[in-house]
């Protein structure tokens, strides 16, 4: 199902001009905040007020605005945080408050309704997001709740049905791209705990689903390099790239977009599609994207082949493939294997560079190697699909020159982009820590992983929160960067911080 013939409707399209003017006003500092409003009335009930109103000389948007809607409130924004309590007691409190139960539909509403309960990230992140949950979902199932993680599970199944995938978070704003395909890990991470084959079988129909979405169009593609939607054909198959099936302005960062745009030489089309695409990677935003490093109007996400969704592409095959056995479909079995053999093959040979000794990402021009060396280098080592050689040869740059102070960082360069220099993530700490441990480097994954650890209870002691990014290479400063103010809660934090400290025996 394609978005543009679905009832959800945005706020943009609801409140076409009203939407615009509170946007462009500045009433509001966060662009989010009123596309997550919830209306009081009727949007044809709300359009004729404001036209009526706004021709009166006294009006005032901001008034207007909060008695025609209810504003949205930051998740964890009355919760007292104590930092003399063990960081574990903390975090068993943080669950119930990023919890939400199943939603009440409201068809004017910018959420879409989910039938199970959830956890969302924390701060102004008041949905759930797609690949934020898996990393939650780590420390969800060492905290005993399984039935949670199965309960998300089941919402993305709902989206999955109802939509044809599963959008970057349960927004109609968010409707028109994904974000990285972790749902196979999710089913994956449910089967080590109810059982490998119902599992499997269980959420076939989804996987099957996940996997169409995002190779939609390849029958299409002929000639090497050429490219539609998220597919790229290369010699011998299809490999992937992040899009977004929308051009225009983002809703919830409107005035930045605006703005970006008013400044560039470029087409505003081709900019907003790049700057979207970069939202789908969850790395929004990095001068991984950037074809000069800290210029943010070069961004050109769509001419880039990135490695790690290549790798969960990989398992997502692989996923597939073993899902296909248990339900008895051999001859799906066989091509999702062969599928995932072509893809394997393309990870241990174009996306690694032999001059520099990594995995990187490619320009889709050529098939050459970008020039921003990243954290997903790992993502290979992550799903046991690099060459024992590669792997050494990764490993060795991870520890000479992403590891700091306090973990490991995201890219090498030092850019005002919050995906960069010096900040680190909690879920590229956990995907670097496992894929040292698969290849046997358990001194070097230990090392960074104690570091994140220490790095997180640090500013936890100092602050009382536990936030979505930290500062890897000065423990003494926050980290930097982003549309917004670092948000704290913060679920994919906690999920990687407890996972963490049960694997070192903290």
């Amino acid at each position: 199902m394609d978005f543009t013939t679905m009832p959800i409707k945005t706020h943009a399209q609801l409140y076409p001009t009203l939407f615009e003017a509170i946007q462009l006003s500045g009433v509001y500092q966060d662009s989010k905040c009123f596309v997550d409003a919830i209306p009081r009335y009727a949007p044809d009930v709300v359009l004729r007020a404001y036209q009526l109103e706004s021709l009166d000389r006294t009006f005032e948007i901001s008034d207007f605005v909060e008695r025609h809607f209810q504003l949205p409130e930051n998740v964890g924004e009355n919760y007292q945080e104590c930092s003399k309590r063990p960081v574990r007691e903390h975090i068993d409190d943080l669950w119930g408050i990023l919890a939400r139960p199943a939603d009440i539909d409201d068809p004017n509403s910018s959420l879409i309704a989910l039938p199970n309960p959830y956890v969302v990230p924390g701060g102004r992140f008041r949905e759930i997001y797609y690949w934020d949950s898996y990393f939650t979902m780590l420390g969800l199932v060492d905290s005993g709740q399984v039935a949670t993680v199965e309960a998300m599970i089941d919402n993305f199944s709902y989206l999955i049905d109802q939509i044809g995938f599963i959008p970057n978070g349960n927004r109609s704003y968010f409707c028109t791209r994904s974000q990285p395909p972790f749902f196979a890990l999710m089913v994956d991470l449910l089967a080590q705990t109810k059982g490998v084959g119902p599992v499997y079988l269980r959420y076939l129909p989804q996987l099957e689903m996940e996997y169409a979405f995002w190779m939609r169009g390849e029958d299409q593609l002929a000639a090497e390099g050429e490219a539609i939607r998220r597919v790229v054909k290369v010699e011998g198959g299809c490999l992937n790239r992040y899009w977004d099936d929308s051009d225009q302005p983002r809703p919830e960062s409107y005035v930045e977009d605006i703005e970006l745009a008013a400044h560039s030489n470029r087409s505003s089309a081709e900019l907003y599609r790049n700057i979207r695409a970069a939202c789908e990677s969850g790395w929004d935003f990095t001068s991984r994207w950037f074809l000069e490093p800290d210029q943010f109007s070069s961004i050109a996400t769509t001419s880039i082949l990135p490695i790690d969704l290549n790798c969960l592409m990989h398992n997502l095959e692989r996923t597939l493939a073993k899902a296909y056995k248990f339900s008895g479909q051999l001859d799906k079995q066989l091509e999702l294997e062969q599928r995932c053999t072509f893809r394997k093959n393309a990870i241990q040979t174009l996306f690694y560079n032999n001059q520099s000794g990594m995995f990187v990402d490619l320009d889709i021009n050529g098939f050459k190697p970008t020039e921003v060396s990243s954290l997903a280098c790992v993502y290979p080592l992550f799903f046991n699909v690099a060459r024992n050689n590669q792997a050494i040869s990764v490993a060795k740059k991870i520890a000479s020159e992403f590891l700091q102070a306090g973990g490991w960082l995201t890219t090498l360069n030092t850019t005002s982009q919050q995906w960069d220099s010096p900040n680190g993530w909690a879920p590229l700490q956990w995907i670097c820590y496992q894929g040292l441990i698969n290849y046997g480097f358990d001194d070097d994954a230990h090392e960074g992983a104690s570091r994140w650890v220490s790095n997180n209870i640090r500013v936890y002691k100092a602050t009382g929160k536990l936030v979505e990014k930290y500062n890897v290479i000065d423990l003494g400063l926050p980290a930097v960067g982003g549309e917004y103010q670092v948000q704290h809660g913060f679920g994919w934090t906690n999920g990687v911080l407890l996972k963490l400290m049960n694997q070192l025996n903290l």
